[in-house]
């Protein structure tokens, strides 16, 4: 009689088994042993580690969410923000914002597509999400619109614009993204 350590027996077993027979064999054991208990832990936390990494992925680079001091204080003049809003937007003006990493370009278009020349136009400019960046900027006049030089980071901003002629005050809030220059070879 010889006897064996079980590991060619087990190899064995398993060559020698039709694929259906290896199937029912790994997912339907006899005895359930530490390395199955193994496995079911592995996947359990595999798929709430998976989970909880897609949803902070997603929140993180989706919504860029919208900061006030106390909302409700802000929930209490949302009304008055919808009617500003809609009477802004019959005045039907637009404003084109172009952005690099040197500064921003706006021009500025009444409802019948004219330029507002006679407009001033100043604004507050800042990341979506963080005020550590805001800050107060000024436009001067060009003949290719309204241009605020200066340094912007690659990424999400986002400018108040605000354009006073006379008694008539636009204003309209932009969000765009400036994209990394190239370094020229």
């Amino acid at each position: 009689m010889t006897h064996s350590t079980g590991l060619t027996e087990i190899g064995a077993d398993l060559h020698s088994e039709r694929p259906a027979g290896l199937v029912r064999r790994v997912f339907r054991p006899n005895e359930f042993t530490g390395w199955h208990m193994l496995g079911v832990v592995g996947l359990f936390f595999g798929t709430i580690i998976t989970v909880n990494l897609t949803l902070a992925f997603n929140a993180a680079t989706t919504w860029t969410g919208l900061m006030v001091p106390n909302t409700y204080v802000e929930s209490q003049h949302f009304n008055e923000k919808l009617e500003a809003a809609e009477a802004q937007s019959r005045l039907g003006w637009k404003a084109d914002v172009a952005a690099s990493t040197e500064g921003i370009r706006v021009r500025l278009l009444d409802a019948s597509g004219h330029d507002l020349k006679e407009a001033t136009l100043s604004g507050t400019l800042g990341r979506p999400v963080q005020e550590n960046e805001d800050r107060m900027i000024a436009f001067a006049t060009t003949e290719s619109g309204r241009v605020w030089s200066g340094k912007l980071a690659p990424g999400l901003w986002q400018v108040q614009l605000v354009a006073d002629q006379g008694t008539v005050r636009r204003v309209k809030t932009v969000r765009f993204t400036v994209k990394p220059t190239e370094a020229a070879d």
